[in-house]
C-alpha cells in the first residue's frame, strides 16, 4: 500500500509451558550451517519476554513479530521477532527501526487514510518480491509485469493479488498497485493479513511488511532490506507466525 510514499493489552497466559518444538528449532536455525549453532544458543539464552508473551491471541503462534510505535501519531516504530522456546517467547532478531503510516497508527483504519492498522494479524501464506527468492521457507512469487494488488473497494477481488496480461489495463481502479514497478519497496514483502478473511469494502487493502524507502508509508510497515530479509528467512508457515502492531502506551496498559 505504498504507491506514493517511500503487545496489545497485557495479560499473562498460563498455558505456555511446552518446550520448543523440533519444527521451531529447525526454522530458527536453518539459515546457514555456520550460523545455526550461534542462533540456537542465542534463542536458548534469551530471557522470556513478558510483553511478547502478553499479546492476546498470540498463544497459537510459535513466531511473533512485534511492531511498537511510541504513539498513534508516530511515523516510526521498533520491529522485533520472537520465537517460542521453553514455553515463552524469546527474542530471535531485532529490534530494528521501521517506518509506519504517514498518519501514524489507527485501530479503525480505512482505505486511503494513511495510517497503519493496529492489532494482531497473521502473515500471509505467500511472500512476494521483484527480486529473486532470498531464501525464505514460504511459497514465494517473483513479481512480473501484470502482477497487481487490487485496491479498488468496488472490485470483486478487492485486497487480493491479481495477475492480468502484461501491458493491459486492469478492470479495477482505485489506488491499485502495479507491484512489479514499485522498487525498492517491493523487492521483498510479506502480506500482513489485515481485512483478508472476511473482506470489507473500504476497510483497507495492501498492508505489507516491505523494504523501507527512507520515509513513512501509506499504511504498511517498512524495514531496511538487510533486516527484512533476515526476518523473512526466519519465518516458517508451519509455526503460524503473527504480527502485532501497537504502541508503547497500549503496552503499558
Amino acid at each position: 500500500m505504498d504507491r506514493f510514499t517511500g503487545l496489545s493489552a497485557l495479560f499473562r497466559h498460563r498455558g505456555m509451558s511446552t518446550v520448543v518444538t523440533t519444527a521451531l528449532l529447525a526454522a530458527l536455525c536453518a539459515t546457514t550451517p555456520s550460523s545455526a549453532a550461534t542462533l540456537h544458543a542465542h534463542v536458548a539464552a534469551a530471557a522470556c519476554n513478558r510483553s511478547a508473551n502478553a499479546v492476546v491471541g498470540a498463544q497459537r503462534a510459535s513466531e511473533l513479530i512485534t511492531v511498537v510505535a511510541p504513539s498513534v501519531a508516530s511515523q516510526t516504530a521498533s520491529v522485533q521477532l520472537f520465537g517460542r522456546s521453553g514455553g515463552c517467547f524469546r527474542a530471535v532478531a531485532g529490534p530494528y527501526g521501521a517506518f509506519v503510516g504517514r498518519n501514524g497508527l489507527s485501530s479503525h483504519h480505512v482505505e486511503g487514510d494513511g495510517t497503519t492498522p493496529m492489532g494482531l494479524f497473521a502473515v500471509g501464506p505467500t511472500m512476494y518480491g521483484v527480486s529473486a527468492n532470498p531464501g525464505v521457507r514460504y511459497q514465494y512469487h517473483r513479481l512480473v509485469c501484470g502482477d497487481w494488488w487490487d485496491e479498488d473497494p468496488r472490485s470483486f477481488a478487492y485486497n487480493r493479488f491479481v495477475h492480468v496480461a502484461c501491458g493491459t489495463t486492469p478492470s479495477f481502479a482505485g489506488n491499485s498497485e502495479a507491484l512489479w514497478q514499485n522498487v525498492p519497496a517491493y523487492n521483498y514483502f510479506a502480506v500482513i493479513e489485515y481485512n483478508t478473511s472476511l473482506v470489507v469494502a473500504g476497510r483497507g487493502s495492501g498492508i505489507f511488511l516491505h523494504v523501507a524507502k527512507g520515509d513513512p508509508t501509506t499504511g504498511c510497515v517498512s524495514v531496511a532490506k538487510v533486516s527484512l530479509v533476515k526476518i523473512l528467512r526466519l519465518l516458517h508457515a508451519s509455526l503460524h507466525p503473527m504480527i502485532d502492531i501497537t504502541t508503547t502506551a497500549h503496552l503499558q496498559g
